[in-house]
Order: C-alpha cells, then structure tokens, then sequence
C-alpha cells in the first residue's frame, strides 16, 4: 500500500485569492476607463524640439480651425477645442462608435528659452502645427576657432 505524502503549503490559496481581487479591480478600472474615454478625450501630442524652435504637433481631425483657442499666459500653452457628433446620420443608424467627441484642452509647459510672442500656427490634414521659435540668446552658437598654419607658427617660434 502506497501513502501520498502531500506537503502542507498554509498560503497556496491565499496568492490565488489575491490574483482573484487583483483580476476583479482590473475589470473595474479598465471597464470605467474605457466608459470615460467615450465621454472626454484628449488629442494625441507629439512635441519635439530643433535648433530654432521647438514643434508642437496635435492630431486634431474633423476639428475646424476657426473652433480652436490657442493661447499661452504665465509660459503655458494651451491648445482648447471641441469635435462635435455628426448630427447627419441619425443616432440609431451607427453600428459603432468608437471615436472620441466632446471638448478638449491640452496644456504644457513652455521653457523660457522660447519666444511665445511669435508662434505661429498651421492646420493641415487635420494635424495642427505650432512653431515656437527659441530667443536668440538660447539659440545654439557657433564659435569659430582660428588656426595658425604649421608653416607661420615654426617661423614665429624661430
């Protein structure tokens, strides 16, 4: 007769139940981010930075661009607009809806090597555009080094 020794874990359920609660919060959360994302959005921002200016680049489709507020007060810009539901298909005619509509507001933090007075703005292909030009003094410089040729230093060395 063979006796099976089992090995007594006091936790083994315990860690299964804590993956339990963990799955059951996850739903949760996941569930009321993506009910939220059906009722605000934020547009996606690409921001990266040259030698002269830094880019604000904003995916801003089906958005008008007399509709959108661009400002900067105390070096915050803020990009504020609103994408409004098609009112020419009638509500129980859509199948899904999973773009975003709604007001919107971005807003960022400017450095102070940036000259807000001279941004300029454009819109094209439902992507908006800001460029930012860097003050001059933040610019990057360039400094010249002068060189003597071999042949001039030996003779002054002599």
């Amino acid at each position: 007769m063979r006796t099976a020794i089992t090995r007594f874990e006091p936790f083994r359920g315990v860690s299964s139940l804590q993956d339990q609660i963990n799955r059951l919060f996850s739903e949760v959360f996941d569930r009321s981010s993506d009910e939220a994302s059906l009722t605000s959005w934020a547009p996606a921002v690409d921001i990266f930075e040259t030698e002269q200016a830094l880019i604000v680049k904003a995916d801003l489709p089906d958005i008008r661009p007399e509709e959108l507020d661009i400002r900067v007060e105390n070096n915050i810009l803020t990009i504020r607009g609103e994408r409004k539901f098609e009112k020419q298909v009638k509500e129980e005619n859509y199948l899904r809806v999973e773009r975003s509509y709604g007001s919107f507001a971005r807003s960022f933090s400017l450095a102070n090597t940036v000259n807000a007075e001279a941004i300029k703005a454009d819109y094209k292909n439902g992507v908006l555009t800001l460029t930012i030009p860097k003050r001059e003094e933040a610019k990057p410089k360039q400094i010249k080094v002068n060189v003597e040729a071999p042949a001039a230093a030996a003779a002054a060395g002599r």
